[in-house]
């Protein structure tokens, strides 16, 4: 974006600054006002309050309303329990944070205590509040630092941390604030919606987010997008015993010559049959005998292995369907699609639901065993989940136009408690590396040895190294600091400010942790912080200037940088150099002309917004995902919540019915229709007994949606009669079981079918394309697809499963409390997960073969013959009445 126009939008995003920094102090001021009424509650009575708030907002007052009070509360609680009295200024902040925006406080103002305040404030609506920290070290520091107060008003406060037990994590949500990192909550709330019941939960929502450090929370680290991955479920080995399996039975090409209703696979023999033009298989009961004996399973339809019957699937489709260099080619090893309406190679392209793997199995060549992907989501869009969202930082303005565009958050600059007393020096720039280098070991040890401890910033750990090893030559004690040990390194920071300290820390080492100045520090200058070399973001550099000069200390801070360091060499290393070059001078001798200062600062700006332009593309395709992510997670809960998913069920099967019809009948003339393959078909996916015969004679054929009336009547007469024999309670926990297993195996597909279309579009560039707008109507289609996909194979699982009655009506008794699934998710098993977490009748599932038929009801004896034409037929042949002597 070019600086001009970059600058027009900062002066958009200042108007009105000046009128809400003058309305949030007189909101501090009448907040001030109410100390000494609180000054004069007893302890109780300040702990009375907190109900008192509570019941307020019960009765219809707003947060906004009861602010002033809360405030004061927080002010006196902490006063009352450390002395400490929060600053107007600091006042201000937390007013910034609860109306959902950032406060750009400096360095040493206490933004730790200023986050207690609306964080009180906003967890008295009974809503769990998070505050987001940089680390596990500074969650569970600010935690403890802030329980005191919280727990003298009767809020509750946890934190949680990484590898942290499930039933403490639960608890931790549990409270009414809970502290924790970035990566936990983000992760948390991937976990939560791949849990297989509500118990497995952790998080009570998204409504109040003060994320600390929010610009190296939100921009630094949102590049990367958090992603749960785990072991494929299915091992090669599983792939190769099927493909082996399959290669002794025998199949038979669907004819389509059976009238009756009986089962062509039974009459002719084959273990399968195979339909080429719908590319569809179906096993006969022969078959899933010697698959079981060849594997050494007891059931193939044993809910530990439900799995296993789309393998068997899959693996039939390689052996009949799909042929070596006509459907695709070996090549490299690897087998690769062919486009059936160009003959072109698909490179990138991969079957989904297992069939590529069986085909590789099929031909022997190496199975992808790649981690898969279970659960995604990016910084950002974790984030704008939050109903409202507020951060708090030393350096935010630089990144204003990111924060206001991405998170529409804008930034307040809050006024420092003391006016600032740190002197911020020229840059100095040297020729050569090596001359730098000189300079800045002779600047700490002359600083060293006057007792002005020095801190030295480095943007890279090599750096540090290569500084610790010239100081240890030299004789100097000093301290390095690397983001690893975050308690060892927020005591080694403390330290700093002690006479004559020499600290070496990376960008990244400690924050959240102020330099307090040691005895006698004042008057040798305060603490003086050396840079060695810019960073490629002003706000860094800033952000290590920042720890100098808290509270109205003195301090001094300067950079020291070569023509020949990487932004600088980049940028304007050769107009540099040339000007020394030009005026001869000599490598030891620094510049200091702030027009090169200015020449710097304007490569930072340009480098700051190529990282804004790959950030916020990242962003841009993580969008595509997240509208499908929020569909596949809404219906998720509400499988979860118990919801009664009944009448959506009942539409899915008329639309699997009528896309069925809509296969077999897509010709233009109806004496061409395949009213055979549509009776097979639809035998195999809910067992329906009309036959050809009885269509003919009472359906007008020639019509499609008498078909689908037909077909649907009968299917979901068939459904009704299933859920009268299972009961309503049963069925509706089978059809959560199953809905919630099909979901998240074929999410689990998709999102891997996603990153294969998002690792090639973006080289459809080369033919003009734009790429972002490929991978929308792709990933468009995409979704589509694994909707029906999802539908199909819902409907078929319920008309075909199995109970277990006695088992079934055990499981549903009441239980105790139910254990929690395992919070590793990325190994979740069906059953087993569900059995875990109390989800009812899960081991009570078994699914049919598609191919055979429901069981055969007990007869109905009717004397009167007085009976529907859907009910059972009296002479018990296990026909409806209308499809047996009703006909």
């Amino acid at each position: 974006m070019p600086t001009t126009s970059f600058g027009r939008f900062e002066k958009v995003l200042r108007i009105g600054e000046g009128r809400r920094l003058k309305r949030l102090g007189e909101q501090a001021a009448y907040i001030t006002s109410l100390e000494p009424d609180f000054e004069g509650l007893s302890d109780a009575e300040l702990l009375a309050k907190t109900a008192e708030f509570k019941q307020r907002i019960e009765n219809g007052e707003s947060l906004d309303e009861i602010l002033y009070e809360a405030f004061a509360a927080v002010r006196e609680a902490r006063k009352r329990e450390s002395g400490q009295r929060l600053f107007d200024v600091q006042l201000m902040g937390g007013i910034v944070l609860h109306e959902g925006d950032i406060a750009e406080m400096k360095t040493g103002e206490g933004k730790t205590f200023v986050a207690s305040a609306p964080l009180y404030l906003n967890a008295l609506a009974g809503d769990n509040v998070h505050l987001v920290t940089v680390n596990d070290y500074l969650a569970k520091r600010d935690a403890e630092w802030n329980r005191p107060v919280y727990d003298r008003l009767g809020v509750t406060v946890a934190w949680i941390e990484n590898m942290m037990p499930f039933a403490r994590r639960r608890e931790a949500y549990a409270a009414d604030i809970t502290y924790g990192t970035n990566s936990e909550f983000g992760f948390d709330y991937l976990r939560d919606n791949m849990a297989v019941a509500l118990e497995g939960t952790v998080q009570r929502g998204h409504v109040f987010a003060i994320v600390d450090e929010v610009d190296s929370i939100l921009i630094d680290e949102a590049r990367t997008p958090l992603i749960i991955s785990g072991e494929p479920e299915t091992a090669a080995k599983t792939y190769y015993d099927f493909a082996r399996v399959v290669k002794e039975l025998e199949g038979a090409p669907l004819t389509r010559k059976v009238m009756k209703g009986e089962d062509e696979t039974e009459l002719s023999g084959a273990d399968f049959l195979y339909d080429e033009k719908f590319k569809t298989v179906s096993p006969a009961q022969s078959s899933l005998d010697k698959v079981e004996r060849a594997l050494g399973i007891d059931n193939l339809y044993d809910p530990r292995n439900v799995q296993l019957v789309n393998h068997l699937t899959q693996a039939l489709k390689a052996q009949s369907l799909y042929k070596r260099d006509v459907d695709y080619v070996v090549q490299d090893g690897e087998v690769k699609i062919v486009d059936e309406y160009t003959g072109r190679i698909m490179e990138g392209r991969r079957w989904s639901e297992g069939l590529h793997q069986a085909i590789e199995a099929k031909e022997g060549v190496a199975i992808r065993e790649e981690n898969v992907t279970l659960a995604t989501i990016t910084l950002q869009n974790y984030f704008r989940l939050y109903e409202k969202l507020a951060g708090m930082t030393g350096t935010a303005k630089t990144e204003e136009k990111e924060f206001v565009e991405i998170y529409n958050l804008h930034v307040v600059e809050i006024p420092t408690n003391v006016a600032v007393a740190r002197a911020d020096e020229n840059d100095y720039i040297f020729k050569t590396k090596d001359a730098k280098w000189n300079a800045v070991l002779e600047d700490i040890v002359e600083r060293h040895e006057a007792g002005q401890p020095v801190l030295v910033g480095t943007i890279a750990v090599e750096t540090s190294e290569y500084l610790s090893e010239l100081l240890t030559r030299r004789g100097i004690p000093h301290n390095v600091l690397n983001a690893k040990e975050h308690e060892r390194e927020g005591q080694i920071i403390m330290d700093a400010g002690q006479p004559g300290a020499v600290t070496i820390a990376t960008n990244m080492a400690g924050r959240g942790v102020d330099i307090k100045l040691g005895e006698g520090v004042v008057e040798a200058g305060g603490l003086y912080v050396l840079g060695t070399e810019r960073h490629e973001s002003r706000r860094i550099d800033n952000q290590l200037r920042g720890r100098s000069g808290r509270q109205g200390d003195p301090g001094e801070t300067r950079f020291y940088l070569s023509a020949q360091d990487d932004l600088v060499r980049l940028f304007a290393g050769d107009r540099i150099h040339g000007i020394m070059e030009r005026f001869k001078i000599p490598d030891d001798q620094p510049m200091e002309a702030s027009i090169l200062s200015r020449q710097i600062e304007n490569a930072q700006k340009k480098v700051e917004e190529q990282n804004f332009v790959s950030r916020k593309n990242v962003l841009k395709y993580d969008d595509v995902m997240n509208t499908q992510r929020v569909v596949i997670y809404e219906q998720r809960r509400r499988v979860l919540e118990g919801d009664d998913l009944s009448d959506e069920i009942r539409t899915w099967i008329e639309e699997v019915i009528a896309a069925n019809v809509a296969q077999f009948t897509d010709a233009e003339a109806a004496e061409e229709w395949d009213l055979t393959g549509l009776v097979a078909q639809m035998r195999s996916l809910y067992g329906t007994d009309i036959t050809v015969e009885e269509l003919r004679e009472e359906v007008a054929v020639d019509s499609r949606d008498a078909l689908v009336d037909e077909f649907v009547e009968d299917a979901l007469d068939t459904y009704a009669e299933r859920e009268e024999s299972f009961g309503s309670d049963l069925m509706r926990e089978i059809e959560r079981y199953v809905i919630l297993q099909i979901v998240d195996t074929r999410w689990r597909e998709h999102l891997e079918s996603m990153d294969y279309l998002r690792e090639g579009v973006h080289l459809r560039a080369m033919a003009q394309k734009d790429p972002l707008v490929e991978y929308r109507g792709e990933g468009h289609v995409m979704f589509e697809e694994l909707g029906r996909v999802i539908r199909e194979e819902v409907v078929l699982t319920l008309f075909h499963v199995e109970v277990q009655r006695e088992e079934a009506e055990r499981q549903l008794q009441p239980v105790a409390a139910p254990q929690p699934t395992a919070y590793e998710h990325e190994s979740v098993h069906g059953a087993d997960a569900i059995a875990a977490a109390g989800g009812g009748a899960a081991t009570a599932l078994a699914p049919a073969p598609a191919t055979t038929a429901t069981g055969a009801p007990k007869p109905v004896v009717n004397e009167h013959r007085d009976i529907g034409r859907n009910d059972p037929c009296w002479c018990g042949s296990g026909k409806k009445f209308k499809r047996c002597h009703g006909a």
